[in-house]
């Protein structure tokens, strides 16, 4: 009969079996939870990150902020396409709004996503560089 860690995932209670004659602290556990929490957490950065047309905006706003009227213009995106990144990207803390009369200007929350997307760009390169086909 195998022994589980009791644990809280995203879907509810869920438990963890682990080997037969092995001793679980109740401490493992409650890193394992908070590991799985960061990594869920992670991977719903990673998923948000996945578009790249959500990367080309995150680098557009590397310079400062901007309005979606200029986002549009400088990637030849259209408008509703460009909105419709925008709220994903606020919706993961990536990006702020500032209010300017009429005018919406989104900026990047923090200059360490314009670090995470040149080094996965840099390592996608790396990775793909010697790969003939798909």
């Amino acid at each position: 009969m195998a022994a589980y860690c009791e644990r809280w995932d995203l879907n509810g209670a869920g438990r963890i079996p682990k080997r037969e004659g092995e001793r679980l602290k109740r401490r493992s556990c409650t890193s394992e939870i908070m590991l799985d929490a960061e990594l869920s957490s992670a991977a719903s950065l990673s998923k948000c990150l996945s578009d790249e047309n959500r990367l080309r905006i995150l680098l557009s706003l590397k310079n400062g902020k901007k309005s979606v009227s200029q986002i549009v213009e400088e990637l030849h995106l259209s408008q509703p396409l460009v909105s419709h990144h925008l709220k994903e990207l606020k919706r993961f803390l990536l990006v702020k709004i500032e209010r300017n009369g009429p005018f919406i200007y989104y900026e990047i929350t923090d200059g360490k996503v314009i670090d995470i997307v040149t080094a996965l760009a840099g390592l996608a390169k790396d990775l793909l560089a010697g790969r003939k086909s798909f």
